[in-house]
């Protein structure tokens, strides 16, 4: 190669590695508490996705934010582009229900299912809860404004004929927080809706010696009869340290969400890190281990399916 033609080469390649790098993209996956597993979810997905990352040239992020109410918010502003939500508050976006009543979410989509999420509700030892309606009076953390948590809290009070008025003190902590308030006497108890085995159940059970309370009775019977997003759920005994018994409650799935103005390539490069590795994902956390593509493609999703999902989900033969 002469020299001139040499130089235009370097030229040509140094005026095209700009716009390579220009393409990178991004996804934001908002999450929850450091502690709970929505955050593990998510690192687990962008741990996939960036795996190909050379293949589809996205780089996947994930975000700790207040949970599932503010990621469906947030993901409507167009400032997350993916979002792990509880499945009752999918269902009331969709529905303009609930925390949604000024007007439903249509630009919500679906991405897939994942873990179950039974509302576990853990109690001081030194309070002597034998069961939830025992925290009358007490000091209880209902959760912060905004999370999955705490619109499932005001849905259980409203079927128990309670008000926030009948606890002594209905804190409004994060989940990253409760677990030491607890320990430390600033509270009674907590409400959460978690997938298990959860770091947030595990650290109080251990230092403090916390334990499980059933959640149970007509209250939550009638939840469960008349919310299609509700379900019965167990809590195995020998999960956490000083709970041998299982613990009967109820919950909800957790479910990861998007936008209709989210580009099909983007959510498809998602969905494909997950199946095209998952054994490798239902590995990451404990909670994912129970896992099927088949139910995670159908079960506790009310928005339509993404159309970056459905395409994958029709490729594998999942979807007609």
């Amino acid at each position: 190669m002469n020299k001139a033609l040499f130089s235009a080469a370097v030229l040509a390649a140094t005026l095209a590695a700009p716009s390579v790098q220009a393409q990178q993209k991004y996804v934001t996956i908002g999450t929850g508490g450091v502690t709970g597993v929505y955050y593990a979810a998510g690192g687990a997905i962008c741990r996939l996705v960036n795996k190909d990352r050379k293949v589809h040239n996205i780089r996947c992020s994930v975000e700790s934010t207040g949970g599932s109410v503010f990621n469906v918010n947030t993901i409507k502003a167009g400032e997350l582009d993916l979002g792990a939500t509880q499945s009752d508050v999918q269902y009331n976006a969709v529905k303009g229900l609930a925390q949604f009543k000024d007007g439903a979410h249509s630009d919500l989509r679906s991405v897939f299912s994942l873990h179950p999420e039974p509302f576990t509700v853990l109690a001081r030892k030194e309070a002597n809860i034998k069961s939830f309606a025992d925290f009358k009076g007490k000091k209880f953390n209902v959760g912060n404004p905004g999370s999955g948590t705490r619109a499932s809290m005001e849905e259980l009070l409203v079927s128990m004929g309670w008000k926030l008025g009948d606890f002594a003190l209905a804190s409004e902590l994060k989940a990253d927080e409760h677990g030491a308030a607890l320990c430390d006497g600033k509270i009674d108890g907590f409400f959460y809706g978690v997938g298990h085995p959860s770091a947030n159940i595990q650290d109080p059970t251990t230092s403090c010696g916390a334990k499980l309370v059933s959640l149970t009775g007509p209250a939550v019977d009638k939840l469960v009869k008349e919310k299609p997003y509700y379900a019965y759920a167990t809590i195995p005994g020998g999960l956490y340290p000083s709970n041998t018994a299982d613990t009967k409650t109820y919950g909800v799935l957790a479910t990861m969400v998007s936008s209709s103005k989210v580009p099909a390539d983007t959510v498809y490069a998602v969905v494909k890190g997950v199946f095209d590795n998952f054994d490798e994902f239902k590995k990451l956390h404990p909670a994912l281990a129970i896992l099927s593509p088949q139910s995670m493609i159908k079960d506790g999703l009310s928005a339509p399916l993404h159309e970056g999902a459905v395409r994958y989900y029709k490729e594998k033969g999942w979807l007609k």
